[in-house]
Parts: structure tokens; sequence; C-alpha cells
């Protein structure tokens, strides 16, 4: 519990309604998107602006309270989970839209600022902001960024690391400073940017972002290709982006996710279908875009498609992104508990990927899902399962970390886009080596000596042992 004289300065800083303690709200804040963790804070603070934030982490800095930083709580790492209690720091009250610089095609913003709401209002202006996660109509950027959000354009566009080019943040002792600033060119001295880019609220807390924007493609494709076979449809992911063609979405379904998302959304998928790729290209350049599809269509039926069905509205290729949007909410109808990954692989490993997650769901006889951005190897492996069940929940963790070691094994990664938060920590030095582990603990404690920052992310107490998978 916090002493009354930290609550006494917390409140002098934010007011008396922008600290609370009491049960409900410890309780509101006390999970996030993440399944089955969940840990009460002490406390929740709500500041306003850069100035509060600096005051409110020099008092938690010197009684060596433990603060978390939170948009919306989407994340599904654990990654906003106070873990060991203290502060959660809630940043709803800073969602300013500061600046759309049209002459430097950049924008800046607070963290608080909802994602789509940001996307519609750069598209007011016939300008382009790419990162696009599936969380987008709830998350907020100052959480994309902490957690380098991709989506389903990160084949052609890249991620939120490629965009994000200005910072303005707090650090733990209570100093603000800024990097980088509206310059698409700038080596002076360590890329500070990048590095608080991912970083997971465990170095800083970001207080103002600039980004990059694009101009707006001016068309658009979107198409199906439909596969009995899931191996053909993985297959083809390799040939498309073989052939020297970088789609803006390509997106892999399989049959699984395929029936519910049907069930649900009613547009007309192919149910009896094994698996689906969506792909999307767009440009500023009609008879490209065109040559592009058709190309690709070549392609999905040279690599044995059922069928390929062009959207001819764009209403109907709307219809057929929201399904692939909304695949993880769909699934998490089937049972209580859905444990969505995100293991990625090189795009011409994807057959392989995706051919060991089924075998591994099969060894543990539990039921995955599989759905994502195959076009950049990140795949989606979703587990419908229930929380109550122990024993199934204990194949579930054994089936998934097989397969964090078969992305590994691939040349791959434990994650591409969701964080490693609480959930991967454990695995982190399977990716990284110990020596990578030992060199990101020291920058963190450069960072961070007290350890008040989103303690007990990213870096576990223990790494599990590796697992051997027979080929």
């Amino acid at each position: 519990m916090l002493e009354p004289i930290v609550i006494e300065k917390l409140r002098a800083i934010v007011g008396e309604k922008h600290f609370m303690e009491h049960t409900e709200a410890r309780v509101a804040y006390s999970y996030d998107a993440t399944p089955m963790l969940q840990h009460l804070p002490d406390g929740v603070i709500f500041p306003s602006s850069t100035q509060e934030i600096s005051r409110i982490l020099q008092v938690l800095n010197e009684y060596k309270i433990p603060v978390v930083g939170r948009g919306a709580g989407s994340n599904l790492c654990g990654g906003t989970v106070p873990v060991e209690g203290g502060i959660v720091m809630v940043m709803s009250r800073m969602k300013k839209l500061i600046e759309i610089d049209t002459d430097n095609l950049t924008a800046t913003f607070q963290p608080g600022l909802n994602t789509k709401e940001f996307h519609l209002a750069v598209e007011k202006h016939g300008l382009f902001y790419p990162p696009d996660p599936s969380s987008m109509v709830i998350s907020t950027l100052g959480g994309n960024i902490m957690e380098c959000a991709g989506g389903l354009r990160g084949l052609k566009y890249g991620t939120t690391k490629d965009y994000v080019i200005g910072l303005e943040a707090v650090l733990p002792n209570g100093d603000i400073i800024r990097t980088g600033g509206k310059l698409y060119k700038d080596v002076a001295g360590y890329d500070l940017t990048k590095l608080l880019v991912g970083s997971e609220g465990t170095l800083a807390i970001i207080t103002e972002a600039t980004v990059k924007l694009l101009p707006a493609p001016t068309y658009k494709q979107t198409m199906l290709a439909m596969y009995r076979d899931i191996h053909d449809a993985a297959r083809t992911v390799s040939a498309i982006i073989g052939n020297r063609i970088t789609p803006a979405t390509l997106e892999f379904i399989d049959n699984p996710t395929l029936r519910v998302v049907e069930d649900y959304n009613k547009i007309g998928l192919p149910t009896d279908m094994e698996a689906v790729l969506l792909i999307e290209q767009d440009g500023v350049d009609e008879g490209l875009v065109n040559k592009d599809i058709q190309e690709m269509i070549r392609i999905c039926k040279e690599q044995n498609a059922a069928d390929v069905q062009l959207a001819t509205t764009a209403e109907e290729a709307e219809k057929l992104m929201m399904a692939r949007r909304s695949a993880l909410s769909t699934l998490a109808r089937i049972k209580p508990t859905t444990i969505l990954e995100d293991a990625t692989v090189p795009r011409s490993k994807i057959a392989e990927m995706v051919n060991a997650i089924k075998k591994i769901s099969e060894k543990y006889d539990v039921q995955i899902c599989t759905f994502g951005h195959a076009g950049d190897g990140n795949l989606h492996p979703t587990c419908a399962t229930d929380a109550r069940n122990t024993e199934e929940i204990h194949r579930v963790e054994m089936a998934f970390e097989e397969i964090f070691e078969a992305a590994i094994q691939l040349g791959g990664t434990i994650t591409g886009e969701h964080g490693v938060g609480t959930v991967k920590a454990p695995y982190l030095e399977w990716k990284v080596g110990s020596a990578g582990i030992e060199l990101m603990k020291n920058i963190k404690k450069a960072f961070d000596p007290n350890n008040i920052m989103n303690p007990s992310k990213i870096f576990a107490k223990e790494s599990r042992k590796r697992v051997v998978i027979h080929q």
C-alpha cells in the first residue's frame, strides 16, 4: 500500500479526482487484453501534461514505487498489467492531435490519441499513416509506439518503428528529453528514438510523438484466393514474394478461423476451403496495381488455388478486410479463454511454419487456429481453451513453447509485433542469447537504476529451458 505522504504528493500534482486508490479503480486497471493475467495496482493516476508526468515520476522514483504507463490496455503480452503493484499511469487525458504538417508530411500528437481517429484525421488531408494494428479501433498511438505495433500493411509499408521520427519522453528521474524531430535524416549520436519505440514502458514515459506520413494511395484492388490444401496457400506466399511483388496486404486464414469468422460476419467466406489468402495491392498508378493483381492471380492458380475472386466494389473489399481484422474477437466466441501469439519466420519459411503449428497442435491435442500477416512471416497461432481446465492449459503452454522453438529454428523470432511483456519474457533468451539479455539489462539500468519503470517486463527472473523438437 502507498504511504499517506505519497498519496498526498500525487494528488497535489494532478488534483483529487485524477488520482484513485479505491477498489473499483484498482480492479479496473489490474488487467489488459492478455488472458489469465491480473494484478492489483496500489493506485491509478491520470496526468494531463508532460510537466505533471515529470513531477509524478520524481515522487515515484524517490519512494521507489513501480509505475506502469497505459493506453487502452489492448496489448496481448501482459505489458500493462502491474505485476509488482505500484501506480498505473493512464494516458487518456493526453489525447491531443497537435499538428498535421502537410509541408513536411508529418504529424505530432499526444500518446492517448486513438489510433483509428488519427487515421481518419490524416486521411482528410489526402495523406496516409500505414501502421494499422487490428486493435486500431480501441488502441492508442502511445501503446502502438511502446509495442512497436504492426498490422495488415506491414509487408509493404513496415511497422511503427519505420514512421516514428521524433519523441518527447520523461525519464524515471523526471528529466524531459526530446529525440529526433521533423527530420528524415538525423545521425546525431545514438538513435534514442528507435530505442524507445518498442521499449514497452520500461525506459521512459512517452508524452509526445512525431511521425512521418505518406501520400495516400489512389488505387486499390482486393482479392481472395481459396485453397483446399493449406500448404498450397503457404507456398503461394513465398511464390508471390519470390516473383518480386510486394502487395500492401497478404493475409493467411486457415479453415477453423474461416468458419468462426463467417459464422459471425455472414459475408460468404468459403468455409469448405482449408485456407484462404486475402491479398490487397495499392498504389498511385492504376495500371501497375492491376498488373500486380493479375500476376498474383496467375501465381495463385499456378499454386493450385481452387478459386480466386476479385472484390468488385469498395464495400465488398472493406468487408473482407474487416473480416480479417475481426478474427481474434470472433475466435474468442469459441471458448471462454483465447490465447493468441505471434511467432514470426522469414517469408520463405511460411509453409514449414504452418506445417509445424499443425503437427504441434495435433501432438498436444489442442485446437489452434492460424491466421496472420503471412506476407511478412508474422503468423498468429490462436488457441481457444478454458482457463478453468488446468490440464488443458498446461498442454496449451507446452504447445506454444514448441511453436516458439520451431519459429527460432526456422530463423524467426518469438514475437513480431505483440511484444515480450510478461508472457514471453521467459523465452527472450532463446532469441537474443544470454549476452543479448545482459546488454539489454544494462541499458535498462542506465535509464532506470531504481527499476520503477514497468518492472518484471521483458526480463524474466529465470529463462525457460529450450525444448527439443525432432523434425
